[in-house]
């Protein structure tokens, strides 16, 4: 699932995830800047970089937490640095830095592949891991995994 139609490796984007030693486990995505995501300056429109890092965000607490009920809480100060032009490729970096209870906090990190300049980061996403019933509930976790095993079962 990605944002703006892209899907598969035809839409301009890549995924894939890893796991240093040591280190969480982290996933990252690239994207190709079409027209259609230009703010009225020609660069990218800060609008659709944040709905990317939402969505990517989400798909990754989604594996991490084995659930596919979960909500973004909180998104701490976004500050953007520079930003990418038509054409040019940017790589999201999403990364798990805490599990909570009932919640899952990530790190974003967005690069311009290009200019090789940094975008933004955001230290703090928050998720919130629900239940059936909509409300908060405990996902049982306290390290990321590389893996698939906690994939959300049909």
């Amino acid at each position: 699932m990605s944002v703006g139609g892209e899907q598969g490796g035809m839409g301009g984007e890549q995924n894939g995830m890893s796991e240093a030693a040591g280190e969480a486990a982290s996933f990252t995505t690239r994207k190709w800047v079409r027209p259609e995501d230009l703010n009225a300056n020609g660069t990218l429109f800060g609008g659709v970089l944040l709905q990317w890092i939402d969505a990517e965000a989400a798909i990754f607490a989604v594996v991490q937490l084995g659930n596919d009920r979960i909500v973004t809480k909180f998104m701490s100060e976004i500050d953007f640095e520079s930003s990418a032009r038509q054409g040019e490729i940017i790589e999201l970096e999403v990364s798990a830095t805490h599990f909570g209870r009932t919640s899952l906090t990530l790190r974003a990190e967005v690069r311009n592949m290009i200019t090789r300049r940094l975008i933004l980061t955001i230290d703090r996403i928050v998720f919130v891991n629900l239940g059936e019933d909509g409300q908060p509930a405990p996902h049982g976790y306290t390290r990321a995994t590389a893996g698939r095993e906690r994939l959300p079962r049909a």
